[in-house]
């Protein structure tokens, strides 16, 4: 039986596409919107995309699949290309007219057709050609009070403050009642959420919460946006935003590697490509790019970034729609939020087909990712960003959402994310197979349902050698405390980094340390990898796990541990792993007894693709600062 003989997903018009030209990007844009329009309702107010529910109604489930895909649509028009927006256009009359059987309905307080408000004010703000102007009077007027309701409303301490401030400057921008009270006041509150160097917590203070809602996803990108729609009202603010855009990009740009993959991080994955919205808004903005970054750098990051994607033929479903997921359909990475219109949130992707050919985003030839430290301290988020050893990834420690996420431990509490190997989320409550711990320290009482670090106690910024470390501690239980200490790789050894674990438990423990997960079958059949032949398998003894495969290989050995741990390779549950369904887990256990105080350090190893995976025999030491601290 050959793997070649398996069925492959259909090919879609996005896959098919150079990404070179601003005319890729806009068929792109094409194709991604072309199988929406027979999903139309007849009256076009929604779009029905799946059947997986969400925590809030099925209206405004729809109503996600009408307005998302705006964020594309509108910059498509807006930068001049001819595409029939006729239905998009009869939706917003419809669904704004209280007579009509597909009123929209109603805003509530803290109603999720709040959000889709955002990509309607940027449509009309930037394409009221279409979207405003061949509109009669009475469909001015439902459209201004539908959108104008929302500013009496109660809505969440979140970036969706920014959803009144753009349903508010899409009116203006039309000569529509809108309230600059409201936009001052949000506006005046969201800047609040600025930490420092351009990032700007998600929410409350309470939590240290710093992901790609900090960027593309919403703050800095709507920030950008801002920008440019307010600045003839808000000069200074706006000023102000694009001076955080040129400190935040030095930093952004190291969750991006140079084969156009981002890291995987935080929530809301299945958004995709919209990881990328924060470079195309740069250009809508007009910012003066801060050293190392130019315009072909900026076009580069971009574009290379929907190259990589696709490559990945499996993020749509049968009839071109995307899927829920982020490589692959996969609910289990969802959030209570996400509708099967969700991922449509994509198309602010798109940003930079508003700017016409001559805008030096588009008149500047792509160049190279820039050249960077090959590792960063990134004070404002906790993480150290790594640039070695054939992907991109970040060190992590003192991040946690503001509220109870589905697996919020496995999207904020790993200690480590890669472009290469994304990271794995639980599919279940027992065995480690469901918890899928990788790049984490899990522990457990009962050998069933398994404890990770979810919140950090504290987390600071070390100098050793010349490189940065991060130290947390956490407390699963409150009598079991957690130092943990993490360690970049060196150019000796760029494949490998080190984690310490100082453990003081006051119960009974079984413990489980995993590397980064990889796809787990082999490259003839697909059958899942059995023991090590032929240059790909697994291994595992006394001290070390190891898996390799065509995605490349991963492993975990133990430099130190006043217990000795054994390699295990746990057979993680199907779909767990964000970008390859079927994986397998090197890891480290071993038993603790009640009153044990001990330390564990673990060299972890991983080199994507199908390299030379015998540096895996070359393996780093314990630096002395660390044998220092152990008192070994």
């Amino acid at each position: 039986m050959s793997i070649h003989a398996n069925a492959q997903s259909p090919s879609h018009p996005f896959n098919n596409l150079a990404y070179l030209t601003r005319s890729d990007l806009q068929s792109a844009c094409a194709a991604i919107l072309n199988p929406l329009k027979p999903l139309f309702t007849e009256g076009s107010t929604r779009i029905k995309i799946g059947t997986s529910t969400t925590r809030f109604d099925e209206g405004g489930a729809q109503i996600e699949g009408y307005a998302r895909p705006l964020w594309g649509l509108a910059s498509l028009l807006a930068g001049g290309y001819e595409y029939d927006a006729e239905r998009w256009r009869q939706g917003l009359i419809n669904g704004t007219n209280p007579s009509h059987r597909e009123f929209w309905g109603d805003i509530e307080d803290l109603d999720q057709r709040m959000v889709e408000m955002c990509p309607i004010g940027f449509a009309l703000a930037v394409a009221p050609n279409i979207f405003w102007d061949p509109l009669s009077e009475k469909e001015r007027g439902d459209v201004s009070r539908w959108l104008g309701s929302i500013n009496e409303r109660e809505m969440p301490n979140t970036n969706w403050l920014w959803f009144r401030v753009f349903a508010n400057l899409g009116l203006r921008k039309n000569g529509a009642p809108y309230s600059l009270a409201r936009i001052e006041a949000d506006m005046d509150h969201l800047d609040t959420f600025h930490v420092g160097g351009g990032w700007s917590n998600d929410g409350p203070k309470s939590h240290h919460q710093m992901d790609y809602y900090s960027g593309s996803f919403a703050i800095q990108f709507l920030q950008l946006l801002y920008s440019k729609l307010a600045g003839d009202f808000d000069p200074e603010r706006a000023e102000r935003y694009r001076q955080r855009a040129r400190e935040f990009a030095v930093d952004f740009v190291h969750y991006f590697d140079p084969n156009g993959s981002a890291i995987p991080f935080g929530r809301s994955m299945t958004y995709r490509f919209a990881m990328v919205g924060f470079w195309g808004a740069l250009g809508f903005a007009d910012v003066e790019l801060p050293a190392p970054l130019t315009w072909g750098v900026v076009r580069g990051i971009l574009m290379r970034h929907f190259r990589w994607w696709s490559t990945q033929k499996d993020i749509f479903n049968n009839d071109g729609t995307l899927s829920l997921g982020y490589t692959y359909a996969n609910m289990y990475l969802t959030e209570n939020y996400n509708s099967p219109g969700s991922p449509y949130w994509c198309c602010l992707s798109f940003i930079p087909l508003a700017l016409p050919e001559t805008h030096p985003f588009w008149s500047a030839q792509e160049e190279p990712y820039p050249y960077l430290p090959r590792v960063a301290a990134l004070e404002y988020p906790k993480h150290i960003a790594i640039r070695r050893g054939g992907h991109s990834f970040i060190l992590s420690s003192g991040q946690a959402c503001h509220y109870p996420l589905k697996a919020t431990q496995a999207k904020y509490g790993k200690f480590a994310y890669s472009s290469a190997f994304g990271y794995s989320v639980p599919t279940g409550g027992y065995q480690l197979e469901q918890h899928a711990p990788d790049s984490m320290l899990a522990l457990s009482e009962d050998g069933e349902t398994w404890q990770t670090r979810r919140i950090a106690l504290d987390a600071r910024f070390e100098h050793q050698d010349g490189q940065p470390v991060l130290v947390s501690s956490w407390k699963p239980w409150t009598d079991v405390h957690v130092e943990t200490i993490l360690i970049p790789p060196t150019e000796e050894n760029e494949n490998w980094h080190l984690r310490a674990h100082h453990v003081r438990t006051g119960r009974d423990l079984q413990t489980s340390e995993g590397a980064f997960a990889i796809y787990g079958c082999r490259s003839d059949n697909g059958r899942i990898l059995g023991p090590m032949s032929d240059d790909e398998g697994t291994a595992h003894d006394d001290r070390s796990g190891l898996v390799v495969s065509s995605a490349g290989a991963v492993g975990i050995v133990e430099l130190y541990s006043s217990l000795e741990r054994v390699g295990k390779i746990v057979l993680a549950d199907p779909n767990s792993n964000i970008i390859h369904g079927r994986t397998l887990l090197p890891s480290l256990s071993v038993n603790l007894k009640a009153g044990q105080d001990c330390w564990f350090v673990s060299a972890i190893f991983a080199m994507p693709g199908s390299g030379d995976w015998h540096g895996w025999e070359k393996r780093p030491v314990i630096p002395e600062w660390l044998k220092e601290r152990i008192s070994i």
